[in-house]
């Protein structure tokens, strides 16, 4: 794979991601996985165009609308829980939430600086298959503009009670899913180091990124 195409990727999957943190607060609880999809897709790209902070690079920002957005909307825990693998049923309960702290910081600052590569592009989504009950489905989409469409997959899970609605705990981007990724590359650092080896490793790729 060459280098570029290992860049877009990279930029396309942080523009996924800013599309769960652009979203408006007040869902729907009974909105369908696919108009949830198109709706804060769409928002965020108009997000984008108008906030000059964003398009700036301001990670302090970026970080403050992470914050405030992402949580309510986004299976976190499953994410981590998901990256982490079988380790993860073997972590402590302050080792959980030191890999949550870091992975968070790790995405945000991983892919902050993607925000800017995002200019008139448009969203098709795909028909949803699945029937109304399914309380975990496929969104398949299309991000189009210049040259040949882009695939933008998302997985969702519907929650129950407080918070209810429809949230993303995996995305896809030409193919690659980012979870899957995360997650091949902790079990390395776990097989040779432990949780604590993976939390560390985090923590110091953190704190290299913060200097840049």
């Amino acid at each position: 794979m060459t280098t570029s195409l290992l860049h877009l990727r990279r930029r396309l999957l942080c523009g996924l991601a800013l599309a769960v943190w652009s979203a408006s607060p007040a869902w729907a609880v009974d909105e369908a996985p696919d108009a949830f999809v198109r709706r804060f897709t769409s928002e965020m790209i108009d997000l984008v165009r108008t906030d000059k902070m964003i398009k700036s690079g301001d990670l302090n920002h970026i970080a403050t609308v992470v914050d405030a957005r992402v949580l309510p909307h986004l299976n976190f825990q499953r994410m981590t829980a998901q990256a982490v693998g079988p380790g993860w049923r073997q972590a402590t309960p302050e080792q959980k939430s030191r890999i949550q702290a870091e992975f968070k910081i790790l995405l945000v600052r991983t892919y902050s600086g993607a925000l800017t590569q995002i200019g008139d592009q448009t969203v098709l989504v795909k028909p949803l298959r699945g029937a109304p009950t399914d309380a975990e489905v496929l969104v398949r989409s299309e991000l189009k503009g210049r040259g040949e469409p882009i695939q933008l997959d998302y997985r969702l899970e519907k929650t129950p009670g407080e918070g209810a609605g429809w949230k993303i705990y995996n995305l896809n981007v030409m193919g690659i899913w980012l979870i899957d990724t995360y997650r091949s590359q902790f079990a390395e650092e776990i097989n040779a180091k432990g949780l604590d080896g993976l939390i560390n490793t985090l923590a110091e790729r953190n704190r290299s990124n913060a200097k840049k």
